[in-house]
C-alpha cells in the first residue's frame, strides 16, 4: 500500500505544477486537461467529478488529473472547478529535509508569495522547522532533524 496526496487547486494546477517541478524536484510524469479528457460511459456520467461533467468555459486547457513523482513518493494534483473548489483545511505537505541548507532554501520557495505560519528556526526537534502556505493555496511543513537527529540516534 502507498498513501499519496492529493492537491487540489483552483485553476492554477500547471502553474503549481512547473513550480514544484523547479523548486522541489518533481517530474510530472502524467497530465491530462479537461479538454483531453474522453467523454464518460452514458451510464456513468452523472457521477461527480466524471469526465464528460459540466466545467467552465475557458477550462479545456484546466488540468484535469496530474501525477508527479517527488522522492520516493508520488503527488497527484487537478484543477477543481470553483463552484466545487474548496482551500485546504486540516492537512499539511511535510518536507524532510537532510540539510539545514535545503531547508532554508525549500522554505524560501515556498514563502514566495505565499503566507508564513511559522517562520524557519530552531525547535526541540528539529534544526530547523517551519510552517508556510505557498501562493497556491497549498500548506507545507519544512522539517530538517539534522543535529537533533543525530543526537536522538548516539544516545
Amino acid at each position: 500500500m502507498q498513501l499519496n496526496a492529493y492537491l487540489n487547486f483552483n485553476g492554477n494546477c500547471a502553474e503549481a505544477l512547473d513550480f514544484y517541478e523547479r523548486h522541489l524536484g518533481g517530474r510530472v510524469e502524467f497530465r491530462l486537461t479537461y479538454g483531453e479528457a474522453p467523454p464518460m460511459p452514458s451510464d456513468q456520467a452523472d457521477q461527480p467529478g466524471c469526465a464528460g461533467m459540466d466545467f467552465p468555459a475557458g477550462w479545456d486547457a484546466k488540468i484535469m488529473h496530474a501525477r508527479m513523482a517527488l522522492g520516493n513518493t508520488v503527488i497527484m494534483a487537478s484543477d477543481v472547478p470553483p463552484a466545487m473548489y474548496r482551500p485546504a483545511g486540516g492537512i499539511e505537505m511535510t518536507l524532510n529535509v537532510d540539510t539545514p541548507q535545503e531547508a532554508e532554501r525549500l522554505f524560501a520557495a515556498l514563502s514566495e508569495g505565499g503566507e508564513v505560519k511559522m517562520p524557519l528556526a530552531e525547535t526541540f526537534w528539529a534544526e530547523k522547522f517551519g510552517s508556510v502556505t505557498d501562493r497556491f493555496g497549498i500548506p507545507w511543513l519544512i522539517n530538517c532533524e539534522g543535529r537533533t537527529k543525530q543526537a536522538t540516534a548516539a544516545e
